[in-house]
This record gives C-alpha cells, structure tokens and sequence, in this order.
C-alpha cells in the first residue's frame, strides 16, 4: 500500500520510517534492542539506548520520546539487575533530550533491552542513505571492531582497561555527529551496526549506479581487534555479512586478512558513514573535531565505475 506522505519506510534498507504530518514537520520512528554486550547492567543500559537512538540521528533527525522494550527473566535474575539496565538506559536518554513514555516487558529466558524511538525532521531535511552522488567523499565518525572485542568480552580475554574503552564508544551517541552534519550540508547518511561497514557501506548503492572506493590504510579501528581477529576470535556475524555482502566487494590483494575480517564485522552502536560533497569533505572534519567527533575520518569515495560495486583498496 502506497502512501504519499511516506518519505522512506520498509521497501528499502533505509535506518529509521519517516512519515510527513505537514510540510514542515515529519516523524521518525526506529525500534531496536538485542541481548547485553557487556556484563555491566548499568552500562548495558547506555549502549542499548545510545544504539537505538542511531537510526534517527542517522536521518538527521532529532530524537524526542521513547518506550521502553524489555525481556527479563524474572524468576532467575534479582531485580536489582534491571533496575540498573533501566538506570543507564535513562540516564542515556536524558543525556540526548529524549522522554521516556512508558514501555513494555515480558518474562523471557534471556535479558533483552531496547527502545522504540519517535522524533522529528523537515520533510525536504531528511538524509536517505542512497542519496550519495559520484565524487562524493565519505567520512565515517566511530572506529571499528567492536563486535569482535566484545566476542573477546564474552570470552573473559578482554582487559578491564579495553572493556571500558569500548563501553565507552559504544554508549557515546552520534548526536553531535548527526547535528554536525546537518549543519554543514551532506548527500546521504547511514550509521553502522549489525551488517557491518561494507553491508552498511553496500546499501548507499540501492538503487543508484554508483560504486564506492574504499581506503582500507584510512579505516579506524580499535587497535586491540587486530590480534583478537588475528587468533581466529570472531563474533559468528562477521562470517554472515561476508557470505552476504562477498559479490559486491572486491579487494585489492594489499588488504591484509584481518582488515577484511574488520570490514565486516557487526558493530554495536557504531559510527555514522557519511556521503558529502569534496567541496565540504574538509569543512566537515574540521567541524565534526571541534565539536568532539574527534576520531571520524575520510575512508573513501563514491564513484560511478564499476557500478554497484564496493572496491577496497
């Protein structure tokens, strides 16, 4: 069914619905929440709401209400447990000028935690994430290699100092990436979770002609996912996005192994990958530093051959 105030929805990979009310105001909903990263309630809770409010500010828009999602189960966890899940999940919230409405739990077997999320845009404002034009730059806002430090977690192999400088990032939010970005002008947006940098980066050419050069000595990553990936330490995703994303990407043989593996790695609350014009390439940088998005960094270009192919380099 077709709807003319629908600006994006389920019939592509788009982050977040937007739907026009007037010809100024539009919504933005997402839904997000998944199982801890991290063993800390209270930490769990900020990564979770920091990584739901990602899909709104990936749109450029501006996060106003939530309603909490919660599975716990009741008869085998104390309460005190999720009362610091909801402590960090609100404190997060109130962190981004986010209302937390209500909510809904369910006794489950296993802790679950999330937000669905509302917030605002100017209908002509929205930044889809196939919007990028050939000769664009993209900048992405995050390092990568989270999901392979926190399979390290999971695995008791991680330092308290690493555990808390991934915990760190995770539950930073892209709001003042987001808003920075607005400010300066781009061409498309998507931020980077589950399907990893080259599943999300594939999504910019849905429906387009483009292609993408991918600057693999530019990515940022977690200095400490290189000897995790290196001795085969993998979350079971990464060989998920690879076996999806394998067709359209094509790497140069100077792109080491655990690069690649990097490439695809699930990430948790990850960065925003910007498309912006060359002529504002710079400009963004500089403004997305001084307003402390101090590790994003230009890792590549959109071309328009090949098309629809993401090439690594």
């Amino acid at each position: 069914m077709s709807d003319p105030n629908l600006i994006t929805g389920i019939e592509r990979s788009e982050d977040a619905g937007v739907y026009k009310l007037t010809a100024k105001i539009a919504i933005v909903q997402t839904v997000d929440f998944f199982t801890p990263v991290v063993d800390d309630p209270y930490d769990f809770g900020q990564i979770a709401v920091a990584n739901a409010l990602s899909d709104v500010y990936a749109k450029g828009g501006k996060p106003l209400t939530s309603m909490n999602l919660v599975c716990f189960p009741i008869d085998k966890m104390d309460i005190s447990v999720l009362n610091k899940v909801l402590k960090g999940g609100l404190d997060k919230m109130r962190e981004a000028g986010v209302v937390l409405l209500g909510g809904h739990s369910v006794d489950d077997p296993e802790i679950k935690y999330g937000l669905s999320v509302t917030g605002t845009i100017h209908p002509k404002k929205v930044v889809k994430n196939n919007g990028a034009q050939p000769g664009d730059i993209l900048i992405l806002t995050k390092p990568l290699g989270i999901g392979i430090i926190t399979t390290a977690i999971k695995r008791g192999l991680a330092s308290p100092a690493l555990i808390r400088k991934v915990t760190r990032q995770m539950a930073t939010l892209n709001k003042a990436a987001s808003e920075t970005m607005m400010r300066v002008g781009v061409h498309a947006c998507t931020d980077i979770t589950g399907f990893g940098f080259l599943g999300h980066a594939g999504e910019m050419l849905e429906e387009t002609a483009n292609g993408l050069i991918i600057y693999s000595t530019e990515i940022p990553f977690i200095k400490e996912a290189r000897a995790f990936v290196e001795k085969g330490i993998k979350p079971g995703g990464l060989e998920r996005n690879r076996e999806y994303r394998q067709k359209t990407v094509r790497f140069e043989k100077n792109v080491p192994p655990y690069l690649r593996d990097l490439l695809f790695d699930p990430q948790t609350s990850g960065g925003l990958l910007i498309a912006v014009s060359s002529a504002k390439a710079v400009r963004l940088i500089n403004a997305l530093t001084v307003n402390g998005v101090t590790q994003a960094r230009i890792v590549g270009k959109v071309i328009t051959d090949p098309a629809r192919k993401i090439l690594v380099k």
